[in-house]
């Protein structure tokens, strides 16, 4: 028998039985989109706390000198382009305390400072403190060879300029006895509160205006998560060869670690209820063939009586349950789907469609459709045509 007239031969089950047939895809469609939705919903909010523990700063590290020691460590000046060198690392800048003191005008006490520091700051730090500018704008090559400055945005506060004029001239802060015109300020940085109480100058601009000799102070390094560790033990030897202990690096975030236990959580817990989807689908199926199988031992007698081989049976009720559990299959990962991109669309979660789990759905469906009809088929294939037309 061809595949073609084994696959209408299978189909007469079902075309004879349609409500039957629907309940009995519903139940395996039920399955798989359950195993559709407990990977997919997740996955997505999985997804959304991963970013947020990303936010964290899972992927950086801070490099400063070793203090208080004598004479003074210092970095050097090319620790910056060192860095930049090491394989996995993504990004680096720099800060350097310039030991000058601001004011909002000459008429304060040029001692109090408000608790503020003057960083001189690298053109690419905000791209690796994930720092945006609320107000104005960011250094830039021009900008940063002037007296300019970008205020973090508690020491805006407390120089009183939450925001600048436009069409108007821009304010000027005091550093040390030099003007300075103030072109931006910046939002809050979360995983560098230090960044908020400074004053940044541009690396030139500190250099001339502000004696500044051109070490950095704090380093801040952006690298590949999965290799931060190993980063972390090489910076010191790649900055300071010769004198490695005078450098210290801060270890990865405590994030870091619930970032990648969440991850590791996450997969067993896909595994664990895609399984019991599936096999719940698989019972349902197995049960509606064995239940078929029963109501149509006339059909199976009169077939043997007109020369159907075993062979035939078994083909017949296998196709049929494979057809029903493929149907069901498609049904469910499409159903699954759905309620996955609606779930996570209003949640506002980033959107993780779960193509794995998709192929593996209709794939499982008919690994499914085999298995729940081989007793079945079997079964069916065994009765005689005299035991079978004896039940009618």
């Amino acid at each position: 028998m061809n595949p073609v007239d084994l696959l209408a031969l299978g189909l007469i089950g079902l075309r004879t039985r349609p409500g039957r047939a629907l309940l009995s895809g519903l139940g395996i469609a039920i399955g798989i989109a359950t195993m559709i939705v407990v990977t997919g919903i997740p996955a997505s909010s999985q997804a959304a706390l991963l970013d947020r523990l990303s936010a964290l700063g899972t992927n950086t590290l801070q490099v400063t000198a070793l203090p208080h020691q004598s004479p003074p460590a210092v970095l050097p000046e090319q620790a910056v382009g060192m860095v930049t060198r090491i394989g996995p690392v993504t990004g680096a800048s720099a800060v350097a305390n310039t030991h000058t003191v601001v004011r909002r005008n000459d008429r304060v006490d040029r001692n109090d400072g408000g608790g503020l520091t003057v960083l001189a700051a690298r053109l690419d730090l905000p791209g690796v403190i994930n720092a945006t500018v609320r107000s104005g704008s960011w250094l830039n090559p021009a900008t940063a060879t002037f007296p300019t400055v970008v205020l973090g945005a508690v020491a805006a506060e407390r120089l009183g300029l939450t925001t600048l004029p436009t069409g108007r001239q821009s304010p000027l802060v005091m550093i040390g006895e030099s003007r300075f015109t103030v072109v931006g300020i910046l939002d809050p940085v979360t995983l560098h509160p230090d960044i908020d109480r400074s004053v940044l100058v541009g690396w030139d601009a500190a250099r001339t205006e502000l004696d500044f000799d051109g070490h950095p102070t704090v380093i801040y390094v952006r690298a590949e998560e999965a290799q931060l560790e190993a980063v972390r033990d090489v910076l010191a030897p790649t900055i300071s060869p010769e004198r490695p202990g005078q450098v210290v690096v801060t270890r990865p975030s405590d994030a870091l670690a619930a970032k990648r236990a969440t991850e590791n959580s996450f997969s067993v817990l896909f595994l664990a209820l895609a399984g019991v989807a599936l096999i719940v689908g698989g019972i349902g199926v197995a049960n509606t063939m064995v239940v078929s199988v029963l109501e149509r031992r006339s059909e199976i007698g009169l077939r043997r009586a007109l020369g159907a081989t075993r062979g035939q049976i078994r083909g017949q009720f296998l196709t049929e349950s494979v057809v029903l559990a493929v149907c069901g299959g498609v049904a469910g990962t499409l159903l699954g789907l759905a309620a996955t991109v609606g779930y996570a669309a209003w949640q506002n979660w980033p959107l993780v469609l779960p193509v794995e789990s998709a192929g593996a759905g209709v794939a499982g469906a008919i690994v499914i459709g085999v298995l729940a009809g081989v007793y079945p088929c079997v079964r069916a294939a065994r009765l005689t045509p005299t035991q079978a037309l004896a039940t009618t």
